[in-house]
């Protein structure tokens, strides 16, 4: 599916398919945590390899702390252990969990609305 952003200084999904992600036209097979400033490479590439470190990563820079984290589980839903998310719980930070494809549409709108957002994509699961 092919997505339109509404602007162009932000990071923002333009399109994505069955293993894959494209932002701002660039194609990424590999997870990836994505922000209006800015895209990282997520270091996990499965469900099952999920640790507390992969979230608490989501909050290394405090300058720019979600208020909310979408989690793209993979190919399907899958819902991370609350243990996992407890650094995100104590921050008061929402987490809102989806498989992939719903995550990157609701990130685009999220973040068009100027909604401090934090998507966490697993990609290829």
């Amino acid at each position: 599916m092919k997505l339109h952003a509404d602007t162009a200084d932000a990071f923002a999904i333009t399109a994505y398919g069955e293993g894959w992600v494209a932002v701002n036209g660039q194609q990424q097979t590999a997870s990836l945590v994505l922000t209006a400033a800015g895209m990282q490479t997520w270091n996990c590439s499965r469900f099952e390899d999920l640790t507390p470190g992969h979230f608490e990563a989501l909050l290394a820079d405090p300058a720019q702390r979600p208020q909310l984290v979408l989690f793209g589980s993979g190919s399907r839903l899958r819902f991370a252990r609350p243990a996992l998310l407890q650094s995100l719980i104590a921050l008061r930070i929402g987490v809102e969990t989806m498989d992939t494809q719903a995550a990157c549409r609701t990130y685009n709108i999220l973040a068009g609305e100027g909604r401090r957002v934090t998507a966490a994509l697993l990609i290829g699961d």
